[in-house]
């Protein structure tokens, strides 16, 4: 029994690459956590208030996080308006980048090719375009709808595409133009990821119970894949075979084939996840179950979980960022 037990532990850490890192972002205790892939806490540095989103530096050197300044989309209030700029190496927070009067941001994305950010916000309904150079918004977009969440930048950067939440659409906003092209999409579409190739937008629609893939050449609905009951996010392993989201209703994560279009199997989780991100190896699955202060490991391969960890009580955790050893 006990070399079973041991077996099982080699063979579960053999699933990170030596040296990698987990950035975890804590929704509740507003800061980025350092973490080995095991789970031990190595630093946590303070950002702005209630934290959603982060995203990578094309370079790998810098995270920037979106500080919305409340806990839940539909809580009341301004909340913030900066993007925190957190120095991985040196695990520090090094700067921010001010929104103005653009309140509560939330979705984030980069154009590797520029350093250009995209950041959807909440208050009013708007997509920025930041300098990340200089620190400063360069454009604005109306987003044309009702809670502007969650964004997903085209291939080759041309549109940029926003989860209007509280309208049941994806805004295709075109950046030469400022042109807007409302997509419809199942109830309150948040999270989404594109295909391999850029030709396919799949939107995670929490209250739809479907997954909506949209044709980016068009850029209308395709088709729709049945899911499991509140899909919130949605990632997609790197050889563009299986999808993973979290499934905040059914607790559970739940894969689907996306040339097939049909669900291919389901991990339960012991509390509703609200995030979902994959590793770069396309091995892993990270969901955190904020309530209960844990992020937990599935095995994409073997559909299974395997590791949990806890946060400080009360942090919240959200995203999860794996960085690979360099």
């Amino acid at each position: 029994m006990a070399k079973r037990v041991i077996l099982c532990l080699l063979l579960s850490l053999s699933l990170w690459a030596e040296g990698s890192l987990l950035l975890v972002l804590h929704k509740g205790g507003s800061s980025l956590g350092f973490y080995t892939p095991e789970g031990r806490l190595l630093a946590s540095v303070p950002v702005g208030r209630h934290p959603h989103e982060m995203v990578l530096s094309a370079d790998g050197r810098l995270v920037y996080v979106t500080d919305n300044g409340t806990m839940r989309i539909e809580d009341a209030g301004k909340g913030g308006n900066t993007v925190s700029v957190v120095d991985i190496a040196a695990r520090k927070k090094i700067g921010e980048i001010s929104l103005g009067e653009f309140r509560r941001p939330h979705g984030i994305d980069l154009d590797r090719r520029t350093g250009r950010l995209f950041v959807s916000c909440e208050l009013p309904d708007r997509l920025l375009m930041l300098d990340s150079a200089r620190r400063a918004v360069l454009e604005t977009f109306d987003t044309k709808g009702k809670t502007s969440h969650m964004v997903a930048l085209g291939q080759d950067a041309r549109w940029a595409y926003v989860s209007n939440s509280g309208s049941s659409q994806v805004a295709a906003v075109e950046l030469a133009t400022g042109n807007v092209k409302l997509i419809p999409t199942a109830a309150r579409p948040e999270g989404s990821v594109l295909s391999k190739d850029g030709r396919k937008l799949y939107v995670a629609g929490r209250e739809g119970r479907k997954i909506t893939v949209v044709d980016t050449a068009r850029n209308e609905v395709e088709a729709e894949i049945a899911s499991g009951n509140g899909p919130v996010r949605i990632g997609l392993t790197p050889d563009g075979k299986t999808l993973a989201y979290a499934l905040m209703h059914d607790h559970a994560v739940e894969f689907a084939d996306p040339a097939a279009r049909k669900v291919i199997g389901s991990v339960k989780l012991a509390g509703p996840p609200v995030s979902l991100s994959i590793s770069p190896d396309g091995k892993r699955a990270y969901a955190s179950v904020q309530e209960q202060d844990t992020v937990c490991v599935v095995s994409i391969p073997d559909r299974k979980v395997v590791r949990t960890f806890r946060t400080a009580a009360g942090a919240a955790p959200d995203p999860v960022l794996e960085i690979p050893a360099r």
